[in-house]
């Protein structure tokens, strides 16, 4: 039961924390996008530090979900961080959450528990060989390479959707190594965690995964990125925990179809979230311009 609390105040953090971070990363210099410097520059701004931290703790609750339950049950609960960065967005701007936003909540909330509730996502299979383990790894790491380069060559707002997917099948990516990383140090103690290089890929792979992110924030509004992320991360974590890491869920044909729509549910109540009118509507370079005049 300490799986679902430490997993929602998981989303609780990250949905506050995206916000901060885009109300900053829209206002950083274009010339930064998808390079380092751009978390240079942002490490100067106060309310883009105060998003990280949020992100930090966010992501230190999830690795302690993952920690005691499994990926399939972890996944789908921190995917509800949108309702908690519309919540806060609707404070920041007065807007009200309205019949739009209540029908998204709604969906996310039953697409999540139909989801748990017909798939009873559960641990303890054994994990995939080295073939199965890096065909699924390759695809997801690889999607999310073919996603950027398109993303490059789009248009604004369809760059940072297409950026946030990448990211988002990275987080996925890293929360399955993250708990593969405390299975490694439960039955081996933390300090073998220097010999394994799962932990490094944990490392690089956030720090690759914020510059999407960041690129993602600064070239478009909150309403273009944020969706595409909430809803690529719970797919890619789920996909490595049934894929390599041996989580089970029911296969029957009536438990299957309500997990598949449990899972369309959660993307459509995460679409209908994200195109709220609380979250931020105009790019960082239209307000720049409006700011000139």
């Amino acid at each position: 039961m300490l799986v679902i609390p430490l997993a929602v105040g998981a989303a609780c953090c990250l949905g506050a924390g995206f916000v901060l971070q885009q109300r900053a990363a829209q206002r950083a210099p274009l010339a930064d996008f998808l390079s380092l410097r751009l978390l240079l520059d942002l490490m100067r701004v106060p309310q883009w530090l105060a998003g990280i931290a949020l992100m930090v703790v966010g992501m230190a609750l999830s690795a302690l979900a993952l920690a005691h339950g499994e990926i399939s049950l972890v996944e789908p609960l921190t995917a509800t961080n949108l309702l908690f960065a519309l919540a806060l967005s609707r404070r920041l701007t007065g807007q009200r959450l309205g019949r739009h936003g209540w029908s998204g909540a709604v969906l996310l909330a039953l697409g999540v528990t139909a989801f748990i509730v017909a798939g009873e996502p559960s641990g303890g299979g054994p994990h995939a060989g080295p073939l199965r383990h890096w065909t699924v790894f390759g695809t997801v790491a690889g999607l999310a390479v073919v996603l950027t380069a398109l993303g490059r060559r789009a248009r604004p707002s369809l760059e940072a959707a297409l950026l946030a997917l990448a990211a988002g099948l990275l987080y996925g990516l890293q929360d399955a190594l993250t708990r593969t990383s405390a299975e490694l140090a439960v039955d081996h103690g933390a300090t073998s965690l220097a010999l394994h290089w799962q932990p490094y890929a944990v490392a690089g792979l956030g720090v690759i995964g914020l510059v999407l992110v960041q690129s993602a924030f600064e070239t478009a509004p909150l309403r273009s990125s944020l969706p595409a992320l909430t809803a690529a991360q719970p797919l890619a974590g789920i996909a490595c925990g049934v894929g390599f890491l041996g989580d089970q869920v029911r296969l029957t044909p009536p438990a299957l179809a309500w997990q598949a729509a449990g899972l369309a549910a959660i993307v459509a109540g995460v679409v209908l979230l994200g195109r709220h009118p609380a979250l931020p509507s105009a790019s960082a370079e239209e307000r720049r311009v409006l700011a000139a005049r």
